[in-house]
């Protein structure tokens, strides 16, 4: 009788204990029931225009900031999304819009976020977000009180992509472009394989993020602009100061940024004029830095030994032709000289704007934890100081090919 007791009693037990796991997905929500935000874009709004908010978190105005901010969300609808490169084109339901774009406003990110809300069935989900494009204005303005709610936001992912926009970002979310259905996926996909193709540094939201709460280190984002309604070109790098954007780079400026920074794989050319050999454009693959630090005299100084390995792509304007080693010394030389007066010009623009994108300060912390102790207390004051460093560039090229000729 006691061991069936027993026995029972640990029946019981277990069952007690199981129990909750038996539940199943009692709180489960469909993917079909939630609204999947793919893209949002983020712009200033006139006076004018922030009449239409719908004040659903709030009734005054008259104690909140005069500022408003337009949202435009790209959600998918389910089922029309293609999953694959067989997905897209067609008739019937395959060849309607794979997205709902809608437009709110709001006084905040938040504010505006919960208008969106209120103006959809499903609730928002934005763990599948993958692109944000802010306009130039937002950059500009404080930009803080934006990085702070997608900040506090568990579902941001931190390999989403912030981009900053020339013109209204909003512009981006209604792109047909040929090669993809679904804007923000092409969009994406067009950072990605930049990246992969070395004509842009791996630079997510969550590399962001660590680049501005850094003191030894600014943050940058990539400037994007439209080009013929439907094309995107990556226009340069859009660096911050102080928690806002201060200036941007031209394109060439990206290729010289990571040449610095020893980011491979190489991905840009440079065309320029030889000294006898007339006009030749060169391709970089590979690319390798070594830096050093040191303080001089009560400042930092650090040097760069920039390695460059790359393919001559095309010669002409001239009658002499490119085949001897001497010759491609010649080119080497002329190289290192056009390119280190570009490597140059960007640390002192950079260095003149207070922003140091490029981590000297996180060097120098890490390397002279003394000094930095002694002279850095905020960001802003390495910012400040900055601009005072000493930067040695010391650019080698090395070229391998210079492709097939006929003998």
């Amino acid at each position: 009788m006691n061991k069936r007791l027993l026995r029972n009693s640990a029946l019981i037990l277990l069952l007690a204990f199981i129990a909750p796991l038996l539940a199943g997905c009692w709180d489960q929500v469909e993917i079909e029931d939630r609204a999947l935000v793919l893209g949002l874009s983020i712009d200033k709004v006139s006076a004018e225009v922030a009449e239409k908010e719908d004040k659903v978190t709030h009734v005054d105005t008259d104690s909140l900031q005069a500022e408003y901010i337009s949202i435009t969300a790209q959600i998918a609808v389910p089922g029309r999304v293609p999953l694959g490169p067989g997905s897209g084109g067609g008739s019937g339901e395959a060849s309607t819009n794979p997205l709902w774009v809608v437009h709110v406003y709001g006084i905040s990110l938040d504010d505006a976020m919960n208008n969106l809300q209120q103006q959809i069935a499903d609730p928002r989900y934005l763990v599948h977000l993958r692109i944000i494009i802010i306009s130039e204005d937002i950059a500009r303005g404080n930009f803080d009180e934006l990085n702070d709610y997608l900040r506090r936001n568990p579902e941001i992912r931190r390999r989403t992509w912030l981009l900053v926009s020339e013109g209204p970002a909003s512009a981006f979310m209604s792109l047909e472009p040929p090669l993809q259905r679904v804007p923000t996926l092409y969009i994406l996909a067009m950072m990605e394989k930049a990246v992969s193709s070395g004509k842009f540094p791996r630079d997510c939201i969550g590399t962001f993020w660590s680049a501005h709460s850094a003191w030894g280190q600014s943050a940058y984002l990539p400037y994007i602009a439209l080009r013929d309604k439907d094309n995107i070109m990556i226009k340069g790098l859009a660096y911050f100061s102080g928690g806002t954007m201060v200036s941007r780079t031209v394109p060439i400026e990206i290729g010289a940024f990571m040449a610095i920074q020893g980011i491979d794989p190489g991905g840009y050319s440079a065309l320029f004029r030889t000294k006898d050999l007339g006009v030749v454009m060169t391709k970089t693959n590979e690319r390798f830095t070594r830096v050093r630090s040191h303080i001089r005299e009560g400042r930092p100084h650090v040097t760069y030994e920039i390695f460059l390995e790359g393919d001559v792509d095309e010669h002409y304007d001239s009658d002499k032709p490119i085949n001897s080693s001497a010759d491609l010394h010649e080119i080497e030389r002329n190289f290192e000289e056009g390119i280190s007066n570009l490597l140059t010009g960007l640390v002192q623009k950079t260095q003149k704007d207070h922003s140091d994108i490029f981590g000297m300060g996180e060097m120098i912390r890490s390397h002279h934890p003394a000094y930095w102790k002694q002279h850095i207390h905020d960001k802003s004051d390495w910012e400040t100081m900055y601009s005072t460093v000493d930067v040695d560039l010391k650019l080698t090229l090395h070229l391998r090919r210079v492709g097939l000729k006929d003998k």
